[in-house]
């Protein structure tokens, strides 16, 4: 199997919000085959899903961190960290989304850009799993309890009404010299 091209992140600028505006498009599309028979999921009459509702945060908030993913400079995905935890009330780091392009999925892109964000970003975290989401899951729990310097992994179900499916706790120790 050939080695997959490397992921490179970028802390996405407030002048290329739209660009993220474009991709969640894509990434609540994956999403509306969740959603059968609910009331979220749905176009409007120019057939846009609704804005992500917290976006602007990520340019305003401290903590916050809008990250794009590349792959040979061209972009592969996003990831948006926070603060903000399901299983416990503070984090140092939550994946609040994670999405890669379909054309880079299942070779090891994925993977890589979390290597790469766990080694930026070492510390407390949380992931959370949205509970249709089987793949993800799969992907995360793998993802995670492979990762050298993974610690006190956890998974915690919960169903609440800010909260519905797993949540991994863990900490990421940081690289030493």
């Amino acid at each position: 199997m050939p080695t997959p091209p490397s992921v490179t992140l970028e802390i996405a600028r407030l002048a290329q919000r739209p660009v993220f505006d474009n991709l969640f498009q894509l990434y609540t599309h994956d999403f509306s085959g969740f959603w059968a028979g609910l009331p979220r999921g749905d176009v409007d009459e120019q057939g846009l899903f609704p804005a992500y509702p917290h976006l602007d945060a990520y340019w305003q908030e401290e903590g916050r961190v809008p990250l794009l993913l590349r792959v040979e400079d061209k972009i592969a995905g996003f990831a948006l960290l926070n603060q903000h935890g399901h299983a416990k009330a503070h984090v140092e780091r939550n994946m609040a989304e994670f999405f890669i392009l379909r054309k880079y999925r299942r070779g090891g892109i994925g993977t890589q850009a979390v290597n790469a964000i766990f080694e930026k970003y070492p510390g407390e975290w949380e992931t959370a799993v949205a509970r249709k989401n089987l793949a993800a899951l799969a992907f995360w729990r793998r993802v995670i309890s492979s990762h050298p310097r993974v610690r006190d992994l956890q998974e915690h179900d919960l169903s609440t009404a800010a909260w519905n499916g797993p949540v991994l706790s863990y900490r990421v120790s940081p690289v030493r010299p």
